[in-house]
């Protein structure tokens, strides 16, 4: 069984499913995906989204406000933690620090930041972390703001092992996206073969980052399983054992809160 650690289902393209997410349920359920964590972008979105994964149980969700978003409501610590008391949530996020697409003055991005580390250790849920060409000073924020007491994970990793060494030091795991099948993701790879088996995780960050051979294509959480085989071919196992490890790690950072 397989975990996607990092999806957003809403935006999923669902022609090929007849435009019925049940129909793509099915097929996601038939391809042994057994649990999904569906991540949040926005708030003016969120509901929706919320609704749409309701039903079912394999689906859980984080509540945050993406970077990059600058136009939509930024919600405040009190308002993440009144979110956050929702049984489908299990982590804050994604959130974190992007310099490639925002520019300028970024304090409200720091601020933003610091914002859901604070609403995270407030509700005890793990992070979920967005970082893009702002690497150092997404570290230094979790460690100056304790992010270690929920830890949570460096989703959709593109940096090298130094630091990767330094954010398992702070209590992150790290998760690998189609980008570590592309032919140039050599440091990515490294860091794949290199990261202990109890602390990565897998994802497809759908409907973006599809794999080889789906890459420039639309992305579907059902590709995480190109993702794993080509984790195990660089670690030099089984499929099959790059999904039970990385189910096992999912378990157990969510452990917690999945089961209260």
């Amino acid at each position: 069984m397989l975990i996607d650690s990092h999806c957003h289902l809403d935006r999923i393209d669902l022609k090929p499913y007849q435009d019925d997410f049940a129909c793509f349920m099915a097929e996601a359920d038939k391809q042994q995906i057994e649990h999904l964590l569906c991540i949040a972008i926005d708030m003016e979105r969120y509901p929706a989204m919320l609704e749409l994964v309701s039903p079912y149980s394999q689906i859980s969700v984080s509540v945050g406000v993406h970077p990059n978003e600058r136009d939509g409501h930024d919600p405040s610590v009190e308002e993440l933690i009144a979110l956050a008391s929702n049984d489908k949530v299990i982590a804050i996020g994604e959130t974190g620090l992007d310099y490639f697409r925002s520019e300028g003055d970024l304090t409200w991005q720091h601020q933003r930041f610091i914002n859901h580390i604070e609403a995270a250790k407030a509700v005890n849920k793990p992070l979920i972390i967005h970082t893009r060409d702002a690497g150092h000073d997404s570290l230094q924020v979790l460690k100056e703001q304790g992010a270690d007491q929920v830890g949570g994970i460096i989703h959709c990793f593109t940096e090298d092992w130094a630091y990767a060494k330094k954010a398992l030091d702070l209590n992150f795991y790290i998760s690998f996206s189609g980008i570590v099948t592309f032919n140039n993701a050599l440091a990515i790879k490294e860091v794949a073969k290199l990261v202990p088996q109890d602390r990565f995780l897998i994802e497809t960050d759908s409907p973006y980052l599809a794999p080889v051979p789906f890459r420039g294509k639309p992305n579907y959480p059902t590709y995480v399983r190109h993702v794993a085989q080509h984790i195990a071919d660089l670690r030099g196992t089984t499929i099959n054992k790059i999904a039970d490890l990385s189910t096992a790690n999912f378990y157990n950072l969510f452990n917690q809160v999945l089961a209260s």
